[in-house]
């Protein structure tokens, strides 16, 4: 059990993270009907619990009480006074995930990908359609797919926010929503090279509704996501990136997946673009001088493994990621695009363990494998790290918000059960989520989305994908009735 001086010394940072925490209405409009959603004292109650906290650990049986959003004891033996009880007996309590890099605004278009037709060949037939009440429905039906697969902090990378009020409509999916994130504001897919991105739309998102840091309860904060020399040249890429950091936000860039290597660590070192305030993702292009770079100025990485391996034309991305590893990069896990692999961190977890071998005869055959933690922090703690949210969440650690999931070991596919991290890594899917603790508030209960209304939110996701799809017209075209 937590002793006293240890909650006594994390009391303070309890109080710093729920200092700007006004409780919003119980149940939001986008909740099941019959959800109640509001804060309470809890205690979950006999359960594996596996920390990730360093010095934690994993607790074989052990209690986790929750107060106001706050966890505020772990061990056995919790007194509940005043709590309502969760019974954990047979499951895992571990923190909840967090996705460092989702394009939320394009989640209903998960399908439009076909034989002959990929990624990049529907993104462009369909990004400019997107009207501002497309991109709410498709963030909502993001929010609640994380919500079911045990996310509750997620980084949505709005690669294609067309005007301001699309920002806003992403922006009230995230208000709706009840899940922990990143907000940031992208440039309008498919423009030109040259002309960088109009940041007229971040200063009136940054005014109306981050003025006090953060939004939503605290839960939503503002970053932008610039394009790279991908999809810019170096005047307008360069004017981006003085624009965000003029700003004091935090900055997200796509680093390359294929060849030619467009991102030069030294030289962003040199520019001051590294550090714990720039996220870059991909990066299989990487030179063991820029890992090394970005390790030293603990600038993180966002690792998307089935993207990677999809998209990815540089070579062996297992041989990339043993190497950032190797260079003692923050690595964290993320989806991408659902178009590309869905939003579930298990199955990220398990790509990313299953690939992450040396192979002999390969550059990577001295390196060292990765294992069952490594994989279940990279999902976790370090995700939290990257988007400067390691103090709040990414760990069960007293004084952290309550993000906490709750796996069921008796179901068939976990079942006889065995060590508890292995079992996360190697055999859990969505399905095995039992409960979903979000800030405090329980959002998916008994295996049951509660605090989403799944029914409403997939019949208006699949309004708008008929829309766009009939738009788009070509392949995508619906098949007639």
């Amino acid at each position: 059990m937590i002793n006293r001086r240890t909650l006594a010394k994390s009391a303070g940072a309890a109080l710093a993270v729920s200092a700007t925490a006004a409780v919003p209405a119980a149940v939001p409009a986008t909740a099941a009907p019959d959800a109640d959603t509001s804060r309470r004292r809890y205690l979950i109650r006999g359960g594996a619990v596996v920390t990730v906290d360093p010095v934690l650990g994993t607790l074989p049986r052990a209690d986790v009480l929750i107060d106001d959003g706050t966890i505020v004891g772990i061990g056995p033996g919790l007194d509940a006074r005043g709590a309502r009880v969760v019974d954990a007996t047979d499951m895992i309590v571990m923190p909840g995930f967090v996705n460092t890099h989702f394009h939320m605004w394009s989640a209903l278009g998960r399908n439009f990908v076909a034989d002959g037709f990929p990624y990049f060949a529907a993104k462009r037939a369909t990004s400019t359609l997107y009207e501002p009440q497309d991109v709410y429905r498709s963030v909502l039906l993001g929010l609640a797919e994380l919500a079911n697969a045990g996310v509750t902090t997620v980084h949505n990378w709005s690669n294609n926010t067309r005007s301001l009020p699309h920002a806003e409509a992403e922006l009230r999916a995230h208000r709706d929503g009840l899940l922990r994130a990143r907000f940031s504001y992208g440039h309008v897919d498919q423009m030109p090279r040259d002309v960088p991105m109009d940041f007229t739309g971040v200063d009136s998102v940054r005014q109306r509704y981050f003025s006090r840091g953060s939004a939503f309860d605290g839960l939503v904060h503002l970053g932008v996501c610039v394009r790279g020399l991908s999809q810019s040249d170096e005047p307008a890429f360069f004017a981006d990136m003085d624009a965000t950091l003029s700003r004091g936000l935090p900055v997200s860039i796509h680093a390359g997946q294929s060849p030619p290597r467009i991102v030069d660590a030294a030289d962003y070192e040199r520019r001051g673009w590294l550090g714990p305030k720039t996220l870059l993702t991909h990066y299989v292009t990487a030179l063991d001088s820029d890992m090394e770079i970005m390790a030293r100025t603990r600038t993180p990485l966002s690792w998307s493994p089935h993207s990677e391996f999809r998209l990815g034309a540089a070579g062996d991305p297992r041989d990339t990621l043993l190497r950032f590893r190797r260079a003692g990069v923050p690595v964290s896990l993320s989806s991408d695009a659902t178009s590309i692999a869905p939003s579930d961190s298990f199955e990220s977890m398990r790509v990313a363990w299953t690939t992450g071998i040396p192979w002999q005869g390969t550059p990577s055959a001295t390196l060292p494998e990765v294992g069952f933690r490594d994989v279940l922090t990279m999902a976790t703690l370090n995700g939290a790290r990257a988007l400067g949210l390691g103090d709040v969440t990414g760990s069960l650690t007293v004084g952290k918000r309550a993000d906490v999931v709750l796996v069921r070991t008796t179901d068939v596919n976990l079942a006889p059960g065995g060590l508890f991290e292995t079992t996360l890594v190697q055999a859990a899917t969505p399905a095995n989520v039992d409960t979903v603790f979000s800030d405090g508030r329980i959002v998916k209960r008994g295996g049951r989305l509660v605090g989403y209304d799944v029914e409403r939110i997939a019949r208006e996701a699949r309004a708008s994908s008929l829309r766009i799809r009939t738009a788009a017209g070509g392949i995508l075209t619906p098949p007639a009735v």
